[in-house]
């Protein structure tokens, strides 16, 4: 039997605010080379379009919606390839242009928390060939940041690159992770984002990889209803960011073509991107 989670209500978001957001990516992207800082930004304007687009359309069954998302998924693993690299450029299509970026080293921006977001658009837009490459990431790289985060994150994304690379050890790393989260342990994180947003993908995974459909389903209800307590409390409950869970949507396209029983709808979860409608549209 389908479970359907509610949205909480949000506040209205009109047609101007998504082609203001559209404009302002487009003048970060056609300044991507200026310095890394435009980069920040870009990727950040990049996640608000989705936010943005899905609010006004939460089945995901516009062409803006999937647009954004590909942008999203494009710009983030840009950054990530132009972080990787020393010198040299990086063609790479972003906004339906190919587009060359230099090389930039380590930056505040390729992070652990912006590697794991571009990894959600990736597992959602279906890109294998990018998906490769976030997975070749080095966790130093993350490292060299400089940002402040806890050693969680890090199992976390070692986790999820060894799980596509076919590595052995995933179920010690994916211990570690879940080990390392636990709230005592994770304490520069707030709780109640760990909690409640952060750690869910990570028991989602878990379940995913027992391959139990029943117990998957469960957490991902589990998953939602988390979600949606973070972000109804009054102080959030208009912030863009709550209307789309991306961790949970992205192990549930996972489970999804992996053929599980999704047997849980919500407005956080698009289900035109959740089950490959989009995929093939246009050359990503």
């Amino acid at each position: 039997m389908t479970v359907i989670v509610e949205r909480h209500a949000i506040p209205t978001v009109d047609q101007q605010v998504t082609e203001h957001l559209a404009e302002e990516f487009e003048t970060s992207i056609q300044n991507l080379n200026a310095s890394p800082a435009i980069v920040g930004m870009a990727l950040n304007e990049a996640l608000l379009q989705v936010q943005a687009n899905q609010a006004l359309n939460p089945r995901g069954n516009r062409f803006a919606t999937w647009d954004s998302t590909v942008s999203a998924m494009q710009v983030g693993t840009a950054a990530f390839a132009a972080a990787s690299a020393t010198e040299g450029l990086i063609e790479t299509r972003i906004a339906h242009e190919m587009r060359t970026i230099n090389a930039t080293g380590p930056q505040f921006y390729a992070n652990a928390g912006n590697w794991l977001t571009t990894l959600w658009f990736v597992v959602v837009c279906r890109d294998q060939p990018r998906m490769d490459a976030m997975c070749q990431i080095p966790l130093d790289l993350l490292r060299s940041s400089g940002a402040e985060g806890d050693e969680y994150t890090y199992c976390w994304v070692d986790a999820l690159q060894t799980y596509w690379r076919e590595q052995p050890g995933l179920p010690e790393k994916l211990t570690a992770a879940i080990e390392q989260s636990h709230p005592d342990i994770a304490t520069i994180t707030p709780r109640d984002l760990l909690q409640c947003v952060l750690y869910p993908p990570i028991n989602l995974f878990y379940q995913f990889l027992r391959k139990d459909h029943t117990a998957f389903n469960q957490a991902l209800v589990e998953a939602l209803e988390l979600h949606k307590a973070y972000w109804s409390t009054p102080e959030r409950s208009g912030d863009i960011a709550g209307f789309l869970a991306l961790g949970p949507l992205a192990i549930a396209c996972l489970a999804y073509d992996a053929g599980f029983p999704v047997e849980v709808e919500s407005e956080y979860l698009p289900v035109r991107l959740l089950d490959r409608s989009w995929v093939g549209e246009f050359d990503t």
